[in-house]
């Protein structure tokens, strides 16, 4: 289920007067968005992801008080999950990558780029889902185009086609063509 800016602080807002099938609501559909996030940033083979995932729900369920509904939620919630990520880099001994730290000098580009993520899968949401599944794992994901296509279970050259139609469609689209 994708969702946008707009239903992602509803069910926050829900679930901060009480609303436990919001607050659960929230919770489920920010399992896809904090994937994404953390296969962007520590790659999609890292084994720790899942966990990171569940170190940030658990966050947004014990601080929730801490989120002022006049903010964007994307921006608190991924500031969350930056932290976590930090954290874990350094329970591990490593640093953390420049990526990172240019995102923490900077909270409201980082906060445009989080809602900007969210409206892309709107965007898509518009395409086939074999498009935009194929959008989705090449250039979201981070996927090469064998791997996409072995994970999707077609050919390599049908993984390419996918994904240039699902582009020129998305162009057509904002160009209002279509």
């Amino acid at each position: 289920m994708k969702t946008d800016e707009q239903q992602l602080r509803e069910w926050m807002v829900g679930g901060l007067k009480g609303d436990a099938a919001a607050h659960a609501c929230l919770l489920r559909a920010l399992v896809p968005l904090l994937r994404a996030y953390y296969r962007r940033r520590c790659g999609p083979q890292a084994d720790y992801i899942e966990d990171l995932v569940q170190e940030v729900l658990i966050a947004v369920h014990s601080r929730r008080a801490t989120y002022d509904p006049v903010r964007p939620f994307g921006g608190w919630l991924f500031a969350i999950a930056r932290y976590k990520m930090i954290d874990h880099y350094r329970r591990q001994g490593r640093t953390v990558p420049m990526d990172d730290m240019d995102m923490i000098a900077d909270e409201a580009d980082f906060e445009a780029a989080s809602i900007a993520r969210i409206d892309t899968d709107r965007l898509l949401d518009m395409l086939p889902p074999k498009q935009a599944g194929a959008i989705r794992a090449t250039h979201i994901d981070g996927l090469s185009v064998a791997e996409a296509a072995d994970r999707a279970g077609i050919g390599q050259s049908d993984m390419k086609v996918s994904v240039h139609r699902g582009i020129k469609a998305l162009a057509a689209r904002m160009r209002g063509t279509r």
